[in-house]
């Protein structure tokens, strides 16, 4: 086998993909509300898990997971270091510094010798590189040999289709950082099958060859040999599940939650479930343990092998998901996301490692809703007569579009959006923290095309529509452009999004209405943006808390209640807040700074994440430096600077291209070109380093050609 599924297959590939994204959010989402329930608890209080129960708990169904998280996080290590297909798990480990925020995001923070992903984490702060940080000669066999190992290893078998070894070779990588031993195997395990999948429909030759890539006495090993013997002798899992929980349950392994116990359960469900998603489901998330993660893996794995059909059946998995997910990190940009756009991340990983170029459908949209049932998080507004679906034609750039259709009783507009930021019931959420910024600024222009359907009976109106938090967090609506179309007819729109005085973006989408009898319908065949923002990041008037949410939060302290609007202090190292995604690439950032102590304090662009960035800083012993954050440190250019506390200092950084220009109350300190893999694109940052800065803007502005940013 070999990853050439990637090149032979394109079509087939990313249906693939995002069937196995899917099955593991759907796995996750439908887990999580009793991770960590016995098998006895789930029967009492819950009884079978056929379906979604979060309504039961009074709590969202979409919510920030670690399981989601660190799948779609870690993997980035690869496009970070250029798509090497020998990458190190010491740079992986440089991934986790610069996409985790310390007690924060992604990892359960449960204290170092209890968590596995903690105690991995203070290894890697602390300057003991992977694979040393996860290994059991520091942290012991207990802590190595927890569950995390495999909760995070999906992305790393579906950038390898058809390769079992190759994706077994790079869950071996990623699990050291924080896991040894059998996590490790474990981790193999779940890759091996996942990758195989893709090419191979039989499970049993799946376990087969995933078993060649771990050592045959291991306790994985015994476990899986176990399990498939108790699945040929008894056909009802349940007597299955009670030999594995007395032979392997959690009494039988110290720590907090044991690779081997919910590993085995992971095969047990597989087996006796079969080819359907509905009945593994059940069994897996029955059975308790470490319910959201099994399930997340079960999902993705049956996701792979049998595509998108692995949904349909006598429940709607999809509809409610709706494509929705959170990744809370370091980069905020890339927080409010989607199952479309994680699947196209991980398919040009693939395609990179393949050689190939870059997908982009629909010529780069951001939703393009070119897979079949994919709505990229879109649904009506509550209380509107309409509803959204995903259906074939209709489109001049793709072979799908998005329906939007408004019933025939139904009077005034129907409108649909999709997030931008932190919708409102995520604003509170119980759990791992969701920190995010908004994804569309004022001053960028969101372009999209509809079609009416041709068998509207009147004219249907259609406006770009947005929502963003105003006085109170509540949401106001703000129009943009209409077109006005006959049955049949096409309209492309365009807006540029006006100064919202400092309040936050938090969906974008489209209107319609009609006049008439009967139904209308109307499809959006994509919607997009790019570029940086023309917007200056302020305080906004009234009693509102979400434009400092924007910012995402990676000092000590970031209180509100200060005279500026932005105070950010830290204790000890280098922090930062940070707002922006990786669409901004050229353009300037303004800010007034001032601080009564610090070791340094300055302004970043481009940034990445809390080591990727660059920046301008005051520094009380170097002066002012120029320099180059990229897993370590480099400085590009330092001069004398009398820097005094207590003074304001207006300090700009402009990246254009490869070029980087920097200027101190107007007067420019540095000119110069970084032509060593210069940082692309990324948002910008206030940055403070054993001390305290505030400013009461950050101005940021597109600088489109070097012409244009001749003056400061």
């Amino acid at each position: 086998m070999s990853n050439s599924f990637v090149t032979d297959h394109p079509a087939a590939y990313f249906e693939k993909v995002y069937a196995g994204v899917l099955g593991k959010i759907i796995g996750v989402y439908l887990g999580r509300p009793f991770e960590g329930w016995t098998y006895d608890r789930i029967m009492a209080e819950l009884g079978e898990i056929t379906y979604y129960v979060h309504d039961r708990f009074g709590a969202p169904l979409i919510v920030t997971d670690d399981d989601i998280s660190g799948t779609f996080t870690f993997l980035r290590a690869l496009a970070d270091h250029g798509h090497d297909p020998d990458l190190t798990p010491e740079q992986i480990g440089q991934t986790w510094l610069n996409y985790l925020i310390e007690n924060r995001t992604v990892l359960w923070w449960g204290g170092v010798g209890n968590s596995t992903e903690h105690t991995a984490y203070m290894r890697l702060k602390r300057g003991i590189a992977a694979p040393h940080s996860g290994s059991a000669a520091l942290n012991g066999k207990t802590i190595s040999e927890q569950i995390g190992a495999q909760i995070f290893i999906d992305g790393w078998a579906m950038v390898a289709p058809g390769d079992p070894a190759l994706a077994a070779d790079l869950a071996r990588r990623a699990a050291s950082v924080s896991h040894d031993g059998e996590a490790v195997y474990g981790a193999q395990v779940l890759a091996a099958m996942e990758a195989a999948a893709f090419v191979e429909p039989d499970l049993d030759a799946l376990i087969d060859t995933a078993l060649a890539f771990i050592p045959p006495d291991s306790t994985i090993a015994r476990t899986i040999a176990d399990v498939r013997g108790w699945h040929a002798q008894h056909a009802d899992w349940r007597a299955a599940r009670a030999l594995l929980q007395a032979r392997y349950g959690y009494d039988k392994f110290p720590g907090v939650c044991h690779m081997v116990p919910n590993h085995g359960l992971i095969i047990l469900s597989l087996l006796y479930g079969g080819d359907d998603f509905q009945r593994a489901m059940t069994i897996v998330n029955t059975s308790g343990w470490d319910t959201d993660c099994n399930a997340g893996n079960v999902g993705c794995l049956l996701g792979i092998k049998h595509g998108l059909s692995a949904f349909d059946g006598p429940v709607d998995w999809r509809g409610p998901v709706a494509d929705r997910l959170y990744l809370s990190t370091g980069d905020g940009g890339r927080a409010i996301t989607d199952a479309v756009t994680e699947t196209l991340h991980v398919v040009n990983m693939a395609r990179a490692l393949a050689g190939q170029p870059a997908a982009a459908p629909k010529n780069g949209a951001k939703f393009h809703f070119d897979l079949p049932g994919a709505v990229q998080g879109f649904r009506a507004r509550e209380g509107d007569a309409g509803q959204v679906e995903n259906v074939p034609g209709h489109s001049e750039h793709g072979a799908r579009s998005l329906a939007i259709h408004r019933a025939a009783a139904a009077s005034g507009a129907v409108h649909v959006t999709t997030p931008t930021f932190i919708p409102p019931e995520a604003i509170d959420m119980n759990g791992y923290a969701l920190l995010a910024s908004p994804t569309l600024h004022s001053g960028q222009t969101v372009t999209a095309e509809l079609a009416a359907d041709a068998g509207n009976a009147a004219p249907v109106t259609a406006w770009l529509y947005l929502r963003l938090y105003s006085d109170g967090d509540q949401l106001a609506d703000c129009y943009g452009p209409q077109a006005t179309l006959a049955p049949g007819d096409r309209a492309a729109l365009a807006w540029t999004i006006p100064d919202t005085g400092g309040a936050p973006v938090a969906e974008i989408g489209v209107a319609l209405s009609g006049t008439g009898q009967g139904d209308l319908t109307a499809y959006l065949d994509f919607l997009t943006w790019d570029g940086a923002p023309d917007v200056t990041l302020a305080r906004p008037p009234g009693d509102q808390t979400m434009w400092r949410r924007a910012w995402v939060d990676a000092v000590d302290h970031f209180d509100a209640g200060w005279p500026e609007a932005y105070r950010p202090i830290q204790d000890a190292g280098r922090g930062m807040i940070a707002q922006g995604t990786r669409d901004w690439t050229d353009y300037r950032a303004t800010a007034r700074l001032q601080s009564p102590l610090a070791q340094a304090v300055g302004v970043a662009v481009r940034v990445q994440g809390l080591r990727r960035y660059y920046a301008l800083l005051l520094d009380r012993d170097a002066g002012v430096r120029l320099v180059k954050m990229c897993d370590t440190e480099h400085v590009l250019a330092e001069t004398d600077f009398a820097w005094n506390f207590d003074t304001t200092y207006q300090v700009e950084l402009e990246a254009c291209g490869p070029r980087l220009r920097a200027w101190i109350d107007q007067a420019l300190i540095f000119e110069l070109i970084d032509a060593d893999h210069p940082l692309s694109g990324g948002g910008v940052a206030l940055l403070c380093e054993e001390g305290c800065v505030s400013a009461d803007a950050v101005r940021v502005q597109p600088v489109r050609d070097r012409k244009e940013s001749e003056a400061p």
